[in-house]
Protein backbone atom coordinates (compact mmCIF):
# COMPACT_ATOMS: atom_id res chain seq x y z
CA UNK A 1 0.00 0.00 0.00
CA UNK A 2 0.82 3.43 -0.46
CA UNK A 3 -0.77 5.90 1.29
CA UNK A 4 -0.34 9.86 0.15
CA UNK A 5 -0.68 10.94 3.87
CA UNK A 6 1.47 14.33 3.72
CA UNK A 7 -0.39 16.67 2.70
CA UNK A 8 -1.28 19.67 4.16
CA UNK A 9 -3.35 21.71 1.55
CA UNK A 10 -5.17 18.69 0.43
CA UNK A 11 -7.72 16.50 2.02
CA UNK A 12 -10.78 14.08 1.52
CA UNK A 13 -12.62 14.53 4.44
CA UNK A 14 -15.36 12.16 3.90
CA UNK A 15 -16.79 9.61 0.98
CA UNK A 16 -20.35 8.55 0.72
CA UNK A 17 -23.35 7.30 -1.49
CA UNK A 18 -21.18 7.76 -5.00
CA UNK A 19 -19.33 10.89 -3.66
CA UNK A 20 -16.23 12.40 -2.37
CA UNK A 21 -15.98 15.42 -0.15
CA UNK A 22 -12.62 16.89 -0.71
CA UNK A 23 -10.92 20.38 0.63
CA UNK A 24 -8.78 21.93 -1.99
CA UNK A 25 -6.51 24.63 -0.36
CA UNK A 26 -9.51 26.76 1.38
CA UNK A 27 -12.22 25.45 -1.21
CA UNK A 28 -14.33 22.27 -0.97
CA UNK A 29 -15.47 20.37 -3.80
CA UNK A 30 -17.72 16.94 -3.85
CA UNK A 31 -16.98 14.71 -6.96
CA UNK A 32 -18.49 11.58 -8.16
CA UNK A 33 -16.40 7.96 -7.48
CA UNK A 34 -17.77 4.98 -7.87
CA UNK A 35 -15.97 3.14 -5.55
CA UNK A 36 -17.49 4.77 -2.38
CA UNK A 37 -20.51 2.26 -2.71
CA UNK A 38 -21.02 2.65 1.09
CA UNK A 39 -24.03 4.31 2.71
CA UNK A 40 -23.03 6.03 5.75
CA UNK A 41 -24.20 9.09 7.51
CA UNK A 42 -22.95 12.50 5.85
CA UNK A 43 -22.76 14.27 9.47
CA UNK A 44 -19.35 16.79 8.42
CA UNK A 45 -20.49 19.98 7.89
CA UNK A 46 -18.34 20.42 4.71
CA UNK A 47 -21.22 18.86 2.94
CA UNK A 48 -23.36 21.85 3.24
CA UNK A 49 -20.48 24.34 2.57
CA UNK A 50 -19.31 23.08 -0.94
CA UNK A 51 -17.93 25.87 -3.43
CA UNK A 52 -18.30 22.93 -6.64
CA UNK A 53 -20.21 19.97 -6.92
CA UNK A 54 -19.81 17.94 -10.29
CA UNK A 55 -22.95 16.34 -10.70
CA UNK A 56 -22.78 12.94 -13.22
CA UNK A 57 -25.08 13.03 -15.99
CA UNK A 58 -27.32 9.36 -16.62
CA UNK A 59 -26.65 10.00 -20.56
CA UNK A 60 -22.47 10.17 -19.50
CA UNK A 61 -20.48 12.87 -18.51
CA UNK A 62 -21.73 15.82 -16.39
CA UNK A 63 -21.35 19.18 -15.40
CA UNK A 64 -20.35 21.46 -12.55
CA UNK A 65 -22.36 23.85 -10.55
CA UNK A 66 -20.17 26.76 -8.27
CA UNK A 67 -20.55 28.59 -5.36
CA UNK A 68 -17.54 31.01 -5.13
CA UNK A 69 -15.19 28.90 -6.42
CA UNK A 70 -12.79 31.06 -8.56
CA UNK A 71 -11.91 29.90 -12.21
CA UNK A 72 -8.28 28.76 -10.94
CA UNK A 73 -6.30 28.65 -7.58
CA UNK A 74 -2.99 27.48 -6.78
CA UNK A 75 -2.16 24.24 -4.21
CA UNK A 76 1.36 23.27 -2.92
CA UNK A 77 3.36 20.34 -1.82
CA UNK A 78 5.92 20.22 0.37
CA UNK A 79 8.65 17.40 -1.22
CA UNK A 80 11.82 17.68 0.67
CA UNK A 81 13.61 20.66 0.60
CA UNK A 82 11.20 22.24 -2.59
CA UNK A 83 7.68 23.26 -2.41
CA UNK A 84 5.53 22.11 -6.03
CA UNK A 85 3.18 24.43 -6.60
CA UNK A 86 -0.03 24.02 -8.66
CA UNK A 87 -2.71 25.76 -10.75
CA UNK A 88 -6.03 23.93 -9.98
CA UNK A 89 -9.19 24.47 -12.32
CA UNK A 90 -12.25 22.50 -12.71
CA UNK A 91 -13.00 20.89 -15.96
CA UNK A 92 -14.24 18.23 -18.04
CA UNK A 93 -14.88 14.57 -16.46
CA UNK A 94 -14.94 15.96 -12.50
CA UNK A 95 -11.22 16.60 -12.98
CA UNK A 96 -9.19 19.74 -11.11
CA UNK A 97 -5.70 19.11 -13.06
CA UNK A 98 -4.01 17.48 -10.09
CA UNK A 99 -4.32 13.69 -8.51
CA UNK A 100 -3.67 14.05 -4.67
CA UNK A 101 -2.87 10.11 -4.40
CA UNK A 102 -0.04 10.54 -6.71
CA UNK A 103 1.74 12.44 -3.96
CA UNK A 104 3.06 8.94 -3.01
CA UNK A 105 4.74 8.48 -5.82
CA UNK A 106 6.39 11.93 -6.04
CA UNK A 107 8.07 11.19 -2.60
CA UNK A 108 9.03 7.86 -3.89
CA UNK A 109 10.35 9.67 -7.54
CA UNK A 110 12.64 12.86 -5.55
CA UNK A 111 13.82 10.10 -2.85
CA UNK A 112 14.96 7.55 -5.54
CA UNK A 113 16.50 10.26 -7.36
CA UNK A 114 18.40 11.83 -4.78
CA UNK A 115 19.63 8.84 -3.05
CA UNK A 116 21.39 7.68 -6.66
CA UNK A 117 24.80 8.58 -7.39
CA UNK A 118 25.12 11.48 -9.31
CA UNK A 119 21.33 12.45 -9.23
CA UNK A 120 22.08 15.60 -10.70
CA UNK A 121 22.80 13.90 -14.26
CA UNK A 122 20.05 11.25 -14.21
CA UNK A 123 17.64 11.12 -17.43
CA UNK A 124 14.38 10.67 -16.62
CA UNK A 125 11.26 10.14 -19.16
CA UNK A 126 7.88 10.43 -18.01
CA UNK A 127 5.79 9.45 -20.62
CA UNK A 128 1.61 10.36 -20.44
CA UNK A 129 2.63 13.02 -18.27
CA UNK A 130 -0.53 15.14 -17.65
CA UNK A 131 0.30 18.20 -15.71
CA UNK A 132 3.76 17.82 -14.40
CA UNK A 133 3.60 16.09 -10.71
CA UNK A 134 5.92 13.70 -11.60
CA UNK A 135 8.39 15.55 -13.84
CA UNK A 136 8.61 18.51 -11.16
CA UNK A 137 9.41 15.87 -8.59
CA UNK A 138 11.85 14.71 -10.75
CA UNK A 139 13.73 17.67 -11.68
CA UNK A 140 13.24 18.89 -8.17
CA UNK A 141 15.31 16.26 -6.95
CA UNK A 142 17.78 17.38 -9.58
CA UNK A 143 17.03 15.45 -12.70
CA UNK A 144 16.92 16.03 -16.12
CA UNK A 145 13.24 14.98 -17.45
CA UNK A 146 11.85 14.22 -20.38
CA UNK A 147 8.07 15.23 -20.64
CA UNK A 148 6.15 13.76 -23.18
CA UNK A 149 2.28 13.67 -23.85
CA UNK A 150 0.03 13.77 -26.80
CA UNK A 151 -2.22 16.97 -25.45
CA UNK A 152 -0.62 20.30 -26.01
CA UNK A 153 -3.10 22.00 -23.61
CA UNK A 154 -1.87 19.69 -20.75
CA UNK A 155 2.04 20.05 -21.96
CA UNK A 156 1.29 23.82 -21.51
CA UNK A 157 -0.18 23.87 -18.25
CA UNK A 158 2.84 21.30 -17.02
CA UNK A 159 4.98 24.02 -17.82
CA UNK A 160 3.28 26.85 -16.19
CA UNK A 161 3.38 24.50 -12.86
CA UNK A 162 7.14 24.30 -13.46
CA UNK A 163 7.45 27.98 -13.63
CA UNK A 164 4.85 28.46 -10.55
CA UNK A 165 7.41 25.88 -8.69
CA UNK A 166 10.42 28.21 -9.57
CA UNK A 167 11.88 25.51 -11.61
CA UNK A 168 11.37 27.24 -15.53
CA UNK A 169 15.03 26.90 -15.79
CA UNK A 170 15.27 22.77 -14.64
CA UNK A 171 16.34 21.11 -17.28
CA UNK A 172 13.05 19.79 -18.61
CA UNK A 173 12.30 18.65 -22.62
CA UNK A 174 8.36 19.67 -23.34
CA UNK A 175 7.13 17.60 -25.91
CA UNK A 176 3.92 16.98 -27.56
CA UNK A 177 3.85 13.89 -28.94
CA UNK A 178 2.27 10.37 -29.41
CA UNK A 179 3.69 8.59 -26.66
CA UNK A 180 4.48 5.26 -28.12
CA UNK A 181 6.11 6.86 -31.40
CA UNK A 182 8.11 8.61 -29.63
CA UNK A 183 9.58 5.59 -28.04
CA UNK A 184 9.90 3.95 -30.93
CA UNK A 185 12.28 7.04 -32.33
CA UNK A 186 14.67 6.93 -28.89
CA UNK A 187 14.91 3.33 -29.50
CA UNK A 188 15.74 4.10 -33.31
CA UNK A 189 18.24 7.24 -32.26
CA UNK A 190 19.75 4.71 -29.28
CA UNK A 191 18.64 7.28 -26.27
CA UNK A 192 19.18 5.64 -22.90
CA UNK A 193 17.41 6.52 -19.49
CA UNK A 194 18.19 6.44 -15.76
CA UNK A 195 14.63 5.80 -14.87
CA UNK A 196 10.99 5.64 -16.44
CA UNK A 197 7.55 7.12 -14.94
CA UNK A 198 4.80 5.55 -17.02
CA UNK A 199 1.24 6.72 -16.81
CA UNK A 200 -0.57 5.79 -19.62
CA UNK A 201 -4.83 5.76 -20.12
CA UNK A 202 -7.23 3.14 -20.75
CA UNK A 203 -7.74 4.76 -24.07
CA UNK A 204 -6.56 7.67 -25.54
CA UNK A 205 -5.58 9.43 -28.83
CA UNK A 206 -2.70 11.01 -29.99
CA UNK A 207 -1.93 14.52 -31.57
CA UNK A 208 -2.23 13.56 -34.94
CA UNK A 209 -5.78 10.94 -34.18
CA UNK A 210 -3.45 8.02 -33.01
CA UNK A 211 -5.38 5.18 -31.07
CA UNK A 212 -3.86 3.81 -28.05
CA UNK A 213 -6.07 0.93 -26.04
CA UNK A 214 -4.38 -0.06 -22.74
CA UNK A 215 -4.62 -3.84 -23.09
CA UNK A 216 -3.44 -3.72 -27.01
CA UNK A 217 -0.65 -2.08 -26.17
CA UNK A 218 0.47 -2.08 -22.66
CA UNK A 219 2.82 -5.30 -23.32
CA UNK A 220 4.48 -4.15 -26.15
CA UNK A 221 4.77 -0.79 -24.92
CA UNK A 222 6.79 -2.08 -21.50
CA UNK A 223 8.96 -4.43 -23.59
CA UNK A 224 10.07 -1.42 -25.79
CA UNK A 225 10.90 0.65 -22.61
CA UNK A 226 12.82 -2.17 -21.11
CA UNK A 227 15.16 -1.40 -23.87
CA UNK A 228 15.43 2.60 -23.32
CA UNK A 229 16.45 1.89 -19.75
CA UNK A 230 20.30 2.15 -18.63
CA UNK A 231 21.78 -1.65 -17.29
CA UNK A 232 22.24 0.55 -14.44
CA UNK A 233 18.86 1.80 -14.37
CA UNK A 234 17.63 3.06 -10.92
CA UNK A 235 13.63 2.65 -11.19
CA UNK A 236 10.43 2.24 -13.74
CA UNK A 237 7.31 3.57 -11.96
CA UNK A 238 4.25 1.99 -13.75
CA UNK A 239 0.73 3.96 -12.44
CA UNK A 240 -2.74 2.80 -13.14
CA UNK A 241 -6.19 3.61 -12.83
CA UNK A 242 -7.52 1.33 -15.42
CA UNK A 243 -9.95 -1.18 -13.37
CA UNK A 244 -8.64 -4.75 -15.29
CA UNK A 245 -4.86 -4.09 -14.31
CA UNK A 246 -4.60 -4.52 -10.55
CA UNK A 247 -1.44 -4.44 -8.77
CA UNK A 248 -0.50 -8.23 -9.27
CA UNK A 249 -1.15 -7.77 -13.12
CA UNK A 250 1.17 -4.75 -12.90
CA UNK A 251 4.32 -6.65 -11.55
CA UNK A 252 3.98 -9.24 -13.63
CA UNK A 253 4.34 -6.80 -16.42
CA UNK A 254 7.20 -5.72 -15.42
CA UNK A 255 8.56 -8.82 -14.14
CA UNK A 256 8.06 -9.94 -17.75
CA UNK A 257 9.78 -6.67 -19.38
CA UNK A 258 11.98 -4.99 -17.32
CA UNK A 259 13.46 -7.37 -14.47
CA UNK A 260 13.67 -10.08 -17.21
CA UNK A 261 16.32 -7.90 -19.42
CA UNK A 262 17.86 -5.97 -16.09
CA UNK A 263 17.04 -8.26 -13.07
CA UNK A 264 15.94 -6.81 -9.44
CA UNK A 265 12.40 -7.08 -8.94
CA UNK A 266 9.36 -5.13 -8.33
CA UNK A 267 6.67 -4.10 -5.49
CA UNK A 268 3.60 -3.48 -6.18
CA UNK A 269 0.20 -2.05 -4.33
CA UNK A 270 -3.02 0.54 -4.35
CA UNK A 271 -2.25 4.25 -3.75
CA UNK A 272 -4.57 5.45 -1.15
CA UNK A 273 -5.80 8.58 0.61
CA UNK A 274 -6.53 8.84 4.19
CA UNK A 275 -10.31 9.80 4.80
CA UNK A 276 -10.19 12.21 7.54
CA UNK A 277 -13.86 11.38 9.54
CA UNK A 278 -13.50 7.96 9.10
CA UNK A 279 -9.63 7.46 9.73
CA UNK A 280 -10.11 4.74 7.10
CA UNK A 281 -8.31 4.49 3.90
CA UNK A 282 -9.61 5.10 0.31
CA UNK A 283 -8.54 3.17 -3.08
CA UNK A 284 -7.32 5.44 -5.56
CA UNK A 285 -5.40 3.22 -8.32
CA UNK A 286 -2.49 1.54 -8.06
CA UNK A 287 1.59 1.45 -8.68
CA UNK A 288 4.33 -0.59 -9.56
CA UNK A 289 7.97 0.01 -8.77
CA UNK A 290 11.05 -1.82 -10.46
CA UNK A 291 14.19 -1.46 -8.92
CA UNK A 292 17.64 -2.79 -10.36
CA UNK A 293 18.64 -2.85 -6.29
CA UNK A 294 16.19 -5.18 -4.83
CA UNK A 295 17.58 -8.15 -3.80
CA UNK A 296 15.65 -11.34 -5.08
CA UNK A 297 14.64 -12.27 -8.66
CA UNK A 298 17.20 -12.53 -11.30
CA UNK A 299 16.96 -12.13 -15.01
CA UNK A 300 16.42 -15.98 -15.63
CA UNK A 301 13.10 -15.88 -12.99
CA UNK A 302 10.96 -15.90 -16.20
Amino acid sequence: MYVADAWKEYELIDCSCGERLERWGKYILCRPDPQAIWQTERRNPSWTRINGHYHRSNKGGGEWDFSNLPKEWPLAYRLGASVLRFRLKPFAFKHTGLFPEQAANWEYIYNKIKAAPGHRHLRVLNLFAYTGGATLAAAAAGAAVTHVDASKGMVQWAKENARFSGLEDAPIRWLVDDCAKFVERELRRGSAYDAIILDPPSYGRGPKGEVWKLEDGIYGLLSRLAGLLKEDAAFFLLNSYTTGLQPAVMSYLLETTVAKRLGGRTEAGELLLPVQDSGLLFPCGCTARWEASFEGASKDAF
